[in-house]
């Protein structure tokens, strides 16, 4: 049954839940998984991320696949298999072009074989 209290409360845990995943202001792909995955435990699949694209770079419609090539099956898995933080202190991001899925100063690449 939909109340209109239920309703409410459904709308109030919506925008919640969007509030607390919104990328930060020039925040970079690894910061922000590193960020959100510290409080939430990955669910298996890339919806962190994809969100993070859908927020600020809808244009990299080839992120999905190029973090799958590159190991990056899930949200944690960017951050292990795709991205190396350069120290244990990743915070605060030093931050991208809006736009950008590239990482910020504070990661590398990781190199694979």
């Amino acid at each position: 049954m939909n109340t209109p209290l239920v309703a409410e409360a459904e709308q109030l845990v919506h925008s919640l839940a969007t509030a607390l995943t919104e990328p930060q202001p020039a925040e970079c792909l690894p910061c922000y998984l590193d960020r959100l995955l510290r409080t939430a435990p990955c669910d298996g699949t890339l919806r962190l991320a994809l969100r993070y694209r859908d927020a600020v770079a809808p244009r990299a419609t080839a992120l999905e696949r190029r973090m799958h090539d590159r190991g990056g099956c899930c949200d944690c898995e960017i951050l292990w298999n795709v991205y190396n933080s350069k120290s244990e202190d990743v915070f605060p991001c030093t931050g991208v072009p809006r736009g950008s899925t590239a990482a910020c100063d504070l990661w590398e690449a990781r190199r694979r074989g």
